[in-house]
């Protein structure tokens, strides 16, 4: 069988199951330029988390002159390990993309819970979802910019001197609206805006170790989520006008 038709058709082991409905799982998700790498580094400082380092089977790429790091930012491995690892069942989830496999391994989920950890990561909606099918209890937290300039102040920082480009800006303004639009489709999501980074880390925290204390605060916020959906629309409208 394919590797992709692997994929497709992977089922998670009932004990892998057991082991995520046992560990307390924060995933973190926003739009490009929200700052949620940022508010996860600082997290993981704190010595409350466990970082969950996927696997994928493309090289390590250079992002802003930093080389990505085996271990830390992925674990780097080739097709055929990822092909043994299908077959042993040793992934929560895995995914194929631009021909190559994503996938979070049981291992990186059995260390936080043997270290009595929080695991954390960032993920798409969609990764998400396939957690949340696993386990209800897992948190899911949406990291915000305060307003749709300042969204687009912080990606034009982010391509420097060279300037924005058109064909990647809008890409990054599609991405972000179908995030949201999924995100603000499911009740589960907690909503937390990044307007003063402190503020937004302190904020993250608290849901991960409170979740359940924060649904007056998460309807306000959704607000705030909603009417940056429809400034992006209109942002992009505008941009194909």
């Amino acid at each position: 069988m394919e590797l992709k038709d692997k994929i497709d058709s992977y089922k998670i082991s009932d004990s892998a199951i057991e082991l995520v409905r046992s560990t307390k799982i924060v995933l973190l998700v926003g739009v490009s330029g929200a700052g949620k790498d940022t508010i996860k580094h600082s997290l993981l400082e704190t010595g409350d988390y466990h970082h969950i380092v996927s696997h994928v089977t493309r090289p390590p790429r250079n992002n802003n002159g930093v080389m990505e790091q085996d271990g830390v930012d992925y674990h780097f491995i080739d097709q055929a390990t990822a092909n043994v690892m299908i077959d042993s069942q040793e992934y929560i989830e895995a995914k194929m993309y631009s021909g190559n496999v994503y996938g979070t391994s049981i291992a990186e989920i059995q260390k936080a819970y043997d270290d009595g950890h929080i695991a954390l990561t960032d993920l798409d909606v969609q990764g998400v979802a396939e957690y949340k099918e696993i386990s209800p209890s897992v948190i899911a937290i949406f990291i915000l910019p305060p307003n749709y300039d300042e969204w687009q102040r912080r990606l034009h920082v982010r391509y420097g001197q060279a300037g924005a480009d058109p064909a990647d800006m809008e890409r990054r303004m599609h991405a972000a609206i179908a995030e949201l639009e999924e995100a603000l489709a499911k009740p589960y999501y907690h909503f937390v805006v990044n307007e003063n980074l402190d503020e937004a880390i302190k904020a993250v925290n608290n849901i991960a170790h409170h979740d359940d204390e924060f649904t007056t605060i998460d309807t306000s916020f959704r607000v705030w989520a909603e009417k940056l959906l429809a400034d992006l629309r209109t942002g992009l409208a505008s941009r194909q006008n």
